[in-house]
């Protein structure tokens, strides 16, 4: 009896600790590739550009407005100095995501979705 109160305990103990691990877990790496957390996104006709930062990594996606159709996704992020990362595709929903490391540098994103863009000026993120 013991022995079963004991591991029912345990039991409960773990998936309490699971419950409460998961949400940083899934805030770390999102279902568009990149990690960190969100801090802007810039939307223009056709889509948006979200932009992630991860320690002194920035990390930008560009997300259809309405995803379902196959059309060219791109995305092209640059920190000041440096070269831009671009990226580009045809797909349903995103980009790949152009990572750089940007440290406390200003950066530039495009992003462009069949029909339409988006092109900022410098900023700090």
């Amino acid at each position: 009896m013991a022995r079963r109160l004991a591991a029912g305990l345990v039991l409960l103990i773990v998936s309490a600790l699971l419950a409460v691990a998961a949400p940083g877990a899934a805030q770390a790496a999102t279902a568009n590739g990149c990690k960190g957390r969100k801090v802007r996104t810039l939307p223009f006709s056709t889509g948006s550009v979200q932009l992630f930062r991860d320690g002194g990594y920035v990390c930008a996606v560009t997300v259809q407005k309405h995803p379902g159709t196959r059309r060219l996704v791109a995305v092209s992020l640059q920190a000041r100095g440096l070269r831009a990362v671009s990226k580009s595709r045809r797909d349903t929903r995103s980009s790949p995501p152009a990572r750089v490391y940007a440290g406390h540098r200003y950066v530039r994103v495009t992003g462009t979705v069949t029909g339409g863009s988006y092109r900022s000026v410098w900023f700090r993120c």
